[in-house]
């Protein structure tokens, strides 16, 4: 099963609610809670409720190394066949769709096909000052042959040499083997709320973080060597803290930035997940949004064992 829908939805509570009625292992489905030392900022799950739930893709990367899609899929694959082999129940749980759409439906790679999501992602890094150079260090560390062919200022084909490494996990001379995976079938749960209700969520965990000691996180990254060019430092809630850092903005600009950004990205995730068919939608707002879940799963759990 899955639980998808935007940032501060309620997805990671209804996890917890069904681990308690069934057989559950939580899997990770968040590009940004795989790096270690990245807590605050990614909303990671509590240490009570890994205690609670088994979790599974959490805390496997450092925060200095490149990730891509093929790679989760990679990762996340066998844990979800051994899960089902020891007669328990996978849940992926997060909101980062294109990890979702490579495992329900298959990863081709080869085509180099784009992604809009990294795409606008790598846009809106364009976008901040010294955007340019922070792209091109970026590819430097995945992709050196590229980087050493194209200038910085070359914007479209250095963000399409990143986009091909994020989705494939390959560089751009590689790209053309390809193979297709085994698509799983999943039963997936999204969680909806009304746009202002969301957006106020998302305002207040931002606080949240603030007072749980982000600034400080973000810091200690650096002391430890990981630098603004690294893919980790692209995440919501870390990369607006670079200005901080620079001294050329306030911990108050950033946190501001950090809720104006993670707004927007909660938009753009609920278009993702809307264009994406069978996903059970949840109002999170109704008092019987958790028990339409736990039905939900219930059914899907026993049918997946009798089929």
């Amino acid at each position: 099963m899955a639980i998808v829908g935007p940032t501060a939805a309620g997805k990671s509570a209804l996890s917890m609610a069904l681990a308690k009625e069934l057989p559950v292992e939580i899997v990770c489905m968040d590009s940004m809670q795989i790096y270690q030392g990245m807590d605050i900022g990614t909303a990671k799950p509590t240490p009570q409720e890994r205690r609670e739930a088994v979790h599974h893709m959490l805390d496997v990367l450092a925060p200095t190394e490149a990730f891509s899609v093929s790679q989760y899929a990679d990762m996340a694959e066998p844990i979800l066949h051994d899960i089902c082999r020891r007669g328990r129940l996978p849940l992926l749980v997060g909101g980062t769709g294109l990890y979702l759409k490579a495992l329900v439906e298959g990863l081709t790679l080869g085509e180099a096909k784009g992604s809009e999501e990294v795409r606008a992602r790598l846009h809106s890094i364009a976008a901040q000052p010294g955007g340019h150079a922070t792209l091109h260090a970026m590819l430097r560390k995945v992709d050196e042959a590229s980087a050493d062919r194209l200038h910085s200022n070359d914007l479209r084909r250095v963000i399409r040499a990143l986009e091909i490494f994020e989705v494939t996990g390959k560089p751009m001379n590689r790209h053309k083997e390809s193979f297709r995976r085994e698509g799983f079938r999943f039963g997936i749960l999204g969680t909806a709320l009304p746009r202002e209700i969301l957006y106020q969520r998302i305002n207040r965990r931002v606080k949240d973080m603030a007072a749980q000691g982000l600034e400080k996180e973000v810091r200690g990254l650096f002391r430890q060597g990981v630098r603004a060019s690294c893919q980790s430092m692209q995440g919501i809630g870390y990369k607006e803290w670079i200005p901080v850092l620079e001294g050329i903005a306030s911990p108050q600009e950033a946190l501001e930035q950090i809720q104006l950004n993670t707004r927007h990205f909660a938009k753009r995730q609920r278009t993702w997940f809307r264009a994406m068919e069978d996903i059970h939608w949840l109002d999170m707002e109704q008092a019987d949004a958790i028990s339409k879940a736990i039905h939900f799963a219930k059914a899907f759990w026993e049918g997946s064992r009798t089929s």
